[in-house]
């Protein structure tokens, strides 16, 4: 994982470096004018670079400072298996929250009154996928 952060590291000031030299580039050649979309588009790409190294931050603190599996030259492929988290396989509520998250994105391009539905389909589903192991054969 410390490979990773600094993989972020290295992508976020990339990022920052390229909208600044962009920026600069688009002012000279057009007589001072900033070009907004390349600009904020770069920058935004750096800040999202950040974040995610940033929240990989956050998940090492959390684990302790251990190295990850995938970080040492002697680990075997099945040392990562119990470390990864628990998911559950015959779930069907990641599709239906994919289906509501479609509805929501695409609703505002055309039918606009599927918006306030796709919102209330996306909390059920959320919901649904949240408390699945609180219900039925899978309780705690």
């Amino acid at each position: 994982m410390r490979v990773n952060i600094i993989l972020m590291a290295i992508l976020t000031a990339f990022f920052f470096v390229c909208s600044a030299v962009y920026t600069i580039w688009h002012m000279l050649a057009y007589d001072g004018r900033v070009e907004w979309a390349g600009t904020l588009g770069l920058a935004l790409t750096g800040l999202m670079a950040g974040l995610i190294g940033f929240y990989l931050v956050l998940v090492r603190r959390g684990q302790g400072g251990h190295e990850h599996p995938s970080d040492r030259l002697d680990a075997e492929i099945d040392d990562a298996d119990p470390e990864e988290g628990h998911y559950s396989p015959w779930s069907w509520w990641p599709l239906g929250v994919g289906f509501a998250l479609a509805l929501v994105f695409l609703s505002p391009t055309g039918p606009t009154f599927l918006i306030p539905i796709a919102a209330v389909l996306l909390i059920i589903t959320l919901v649904g996928w949240v408390y699945e192991h609180y219900r039925g054969n899978f309780t705690h």
